[in-house]
């Protein structure tokens, strides 16, 4: 069964991205399933730090731009929306190339509060970062 509260397409989610730091760094919504969305995003002069790897701060803004559009998602949009609470992340592998996909799946879909986790792999499937999302659930006033 899905969790999904708000019918959405890839497109139409990206394009409510558009002149967004999301539109910036490259990140694109590539696929959702019932309980899960994924996104990808370049390892590119946008994205890397002095070193020529993947910057910690690239992979948690993709983590938190992934969990917060799945959180909404999930929710009523016409009586709530979710803003972010709490991120934290491990950094495991460096990338220096590519893209990164990264898979949102909810641990805790609670009514004030949401847990959502947040995979981070490179081109070769290779876990980069693993993130822990939490997001506050507030009524539309």
């Amino acid at each position: 069964m899905t969790i999904w509260k708000t019918n959405f397409d890839l497109q139409s989610l990206s394009k409510s991205h558009i002149g967004t730091a999301i539109e910036h760094l490259g990140i694109e919504f590539t696929d959702f399933g019932e309980n899960w969305l994924e996104a990808r995003m370049p390892v590119d002069k946008r994205t890397i730090q002095p070193f020529g790897i993947l910057h910690g701060g690239a992979s948690v803004l993709l983590a938190e731009t992934l969990g917060s559009a799945a959180s909404n998602l999930s929710i009523d949009s016409e009586t709530h929306y979710a803003v972010g609470l709490d991120i934290n992340a491990n950094h495991v592998r460096a990338v220096r190339e590519g893209y990164v996909t990264a898979k949102a799946q909810p641990i805790h879909l609670g009514r004030s509060t949401q847990v959502w986790q947040i995979m981070i792999y490179d081109g070769a499937q290779r876990l980069s970062c693993v993130a822990r999302l939490t997001m506050s659930i507030l009524e539309r006033k």
